[in-house]
């Protein structure tokens, strides 16, 4: 009996232990931004405070810019510091405050709701100066961004939870208002010469009327408010100018510099779809939550500027700026030999079909490397012994396949004839690859068609790497070479990961769990936080949008071979995208090809990154190995959150996958069922 109670107090320990962990890891935290400014306020390094916590000083660091988050006991042992140290710049009630500091009461544990959210209830709304009630302890705007709601008057909603009540009464004293605030975001290189990033203001659309903003944009061609609007003549008056896009969903205003100092805002106006379309989806949100939920893209992305492609493409120019400071101090800067500078013509294979180099082109000339659209036939076999077919999707298939590209910079393309391949030179190779002998059960890695190419045709590096895999000869007959190279997307990747793991770890989702568990968690996220879905959608659009901007086609163009605003930025690079399209493609062929070696099941169809295969039962763990640990086979496709893992797309029956194909429908676009 002593033993069974011996054995029953050592259980409980251990339950007792794990609820203690749970209920720690419920502690809410202050943003990043917030948390370094505590630290920093109080004069203590990251050092000082790592021996304080038991930690290294890189958790802190990490802390800080929540590349990661503290877990356990020690995430209740921070939340405690912070708390202290938000304590120790409170006056004393006697004395007159002599720093204030926004600061929303503290959330409990028992604050918490039973679903993972970003949005602590907050009710913090000190009254304006003047006011006879106003509170002894007045806001002071922090953050990049503050999202402006109107009920009686202005009010200014930021993103640590506080509120400001303001005065201004018009679009100019509402802009005067923020270039005095302080409102700005970090700039996320220290190599560049960039500024800090403009502060945003969004404005709902009650504030967009109390502006006297107009509800919709009648210009519905451009997108932008009639020059002659009475809101863009007070601007003009006030000595603002706007960028040549004018006054639109997401206008950028600003000031001519003076002493070198930039005076500039940039607008989100909601009512005009600002965060609605373009890649945005964010559901309706209150001003608090809608301002939570861009900090929390701004601390793990960057400041919201546009559309998700816009954003996307944005974030790469501030890892990798144009230009850095000279090495003399003073002399001001110098081209950044890691980002891109230069505006480039692309080679003639890489031009896209409106291109003024693709006037003549031939068809077969012009380079394919696209994502695959292709499907099979069952066999016999193949609907005999499995009644379902099961969607395996890859998370963040195309950036996952940026991270340590090699692809060109700065300098244009070098044309060779009958060049040895290299690996590691990117570049356009026309290749003859006719000879290759393939499965016909898998797509064809050479073609976007998934059939076997007919012909010699322009390839990338990857493409040509891959086929140098499968033991075929590779002798390309020309090629053009880019020479200055480098991984211009990594620390882009690394960024879209970082965001879209935490943000996936906020809706209860991580990384190391079993494919089981995977599966089930990701069953329910439908039903989660509808912020934090619409914050993991945005950065999901991000990621592929700020691809899809490489190879910006033409708007409003009625000319062929016409060029187009996009083509005189550095950052359109065809040849860039190609690669990286490239890279997912045979990636994603090499993981079925080892899947059938392993398992003797082949796919379907493949629609871009979603791989159909036939299955016994209607579940994702009936395609995919276990593996060690039940977390799957390395180099297989496997269920798991990671960017380059997959999840469950959908399940349907064979029958249904029999009756698309006879309708000539790949089946893999709409394995999703409706939601």
């Amino acid at each position: 009996m002593r033993e069974d109670h011996g054995y029953e107090a050592e259980l409980f320990a251990r339950v007792d232990g794990l609820l203690a962990d749970l209920s720690a890891q419920r502690t809410p935290l202050p943003p990043p931004r917030e948390r370094a400014r505590l630290r920093k306020a109080a004069g203590l390094s990251p050092a000082q405070t790592a021996a304080a916590l038991g930690c290294p000083a890189e958790d802190i660091t990490a802390w800080e810019a929540r590349t990661r988050e503290p877990i356990g006991i020690h995430r209740a042992a921070y939340a405690r510091l912070l708390e202290g140290l938000k304590a120790l710049e409170r006056p004393e009630p006697s004395q007159p405050p002599a720093r204030p500091t926004p600061a929303a009461p503290p959330a409990t544990a028992a604050d918490q709701p039973e679903q993972p959210t970003l949005f602590p209830a907050t009710d913090h709304m000190p009254s304006s100066p003047r006011s006879k009630t106003a509170s002894a302890q007045p806001v002071i705007p922090t953050g990049p961004l503050a999202v402006i709601d109107h009920t009686d008057t202005l009010v200014a909603h930021f993103t640590n939870g506080s509120q400001l009540r303001l005065e201004a009464d018009d679009l100019v004293s509402l802009l005067q208002w923020t270039l005095r605030s302080g409102l700005s975001g970090d700039k996320l290189s220290k190599q560049g010469l960039d500024r800090d990033c403009d502060p945003l203001i969004v404005l709902t659309p009650a504030a967009s009327a109390a502006l006297h903003l107009p509800v919709a944009l009648d210009d519905r061609a451009r997108l932008r408010l009639a020059d002659s609007h009475p809101v863009i003549a007070q601007l003009r008056q006030a000595g603002f100018s706007l960028t040549r896009r004018g006054f639109g969903p997401w206008p950028s205003v600003f000031r001519p510099v003076r002493n070198n100092k930039r005076a500039s805002v940039q607008l989100a106006v909601t009512a005009w779809g600002a965060l609605s379309q373009d890649g945005w989806n964010l559901p309706p949100l209150p001003p608090a939550d809608l301002a939570r939920v861009l900090g929390a893209y701004t601390d793990r992305l960057l400041t919201p500027r546009g559309s998700t492609a816009v954003c996307g493409v944005e974030l790469m120019t501030a890892l990798r700026p144009p230009t850095r400071p000279r090495r003399a101090p003073g002399s001001g800067g110098e081209p950044n030999p890691r980002g891109l500078h230069t505006v480039l013509e692309p080679a003639p294979p890489e031009a896209p079909d409106a291109h003024p180099l693709a006037r003549g082109r031939l068809p077969e000339q012009a380079m394919e490397e696209e994502a695959w659209d292709w499907s099979r036939p069952p066999s016999r076999q193949e609907t005999a012994e499995f009644p379902h077919v099961v969607g395996l999707d890859t998370n963040l298939a195309f950036a996952a396949a940026s991270s340590g590209l090699r692809v060109g910079l700065n300098s244009p393309p070098r044309h060779a004839l009958a060049p040895a391949f290299d690996d590691k030179i990117p570049g356009a190779w026309y290749c003859d690859l006719t000879h290759a002998v393939l499965d016909p059960r898998l797509p064809s890695p050479f073609t976007a068609t998934g059939q076997a190419p007919t012909g010699p045709a322009w390839y990338t590096t990857p493409t040509l790497a891959y086929a140098q895999e499968l033991e075929m000869e590779v002798r390309p007959i020309e090629a053009y070479l880019r020479d200055d190279a480098g991984p211009y997307l990594t620390s882009w990747y690394e960024r879209i990961r970082d965001a879209y793991l935490a943000t996936m770890a906020d809706l209860g989702v991580h990384v190391k769990i079993p494919q089981a568990d995977y599966l089930a968690a990701m069953k329910t996220l439908a039903t989660a936080d509808p912020a934090l879905l619409g914050l993991l959608a945005a950065i999901k659009a991000t990621a592929k949008g700020g691809l899809g901007k490489l190879r910006e086609g033409p708007r409003d163009i009625t000319a062929p071979y016409t060029r187009w605003p996009a083509l005189n930025k550095p950052t359109w690079r065809p040849d860039i995208r190609a690669a990286v399209v490239s890279r997912a493609r045979v990636t994603l062929h090499r993981k079925m090809r080892k899947m059938a070696e392993r398992t003797g099941r082949y796919p379907l169809a493949v629609l871009s990154d979603c791989a159909l295969y036939p299955a016994h039962a209607p579940t994702a763990l009936d395609v995919v190995p276990p593996g060690p640990e039940q977390q799957g086979v390395p180099g297989l496709l496997h269920l798991g959150v990671n960017p380059g893992y997959a999840k469950e797309e959908g399940t349907q029956s064979m029958s249904w996958y029999q009756q698309q194909y006879d309708q000539g429908i790949n089946p893999a676009r709409y394995i999703k069922a409706p939601a």
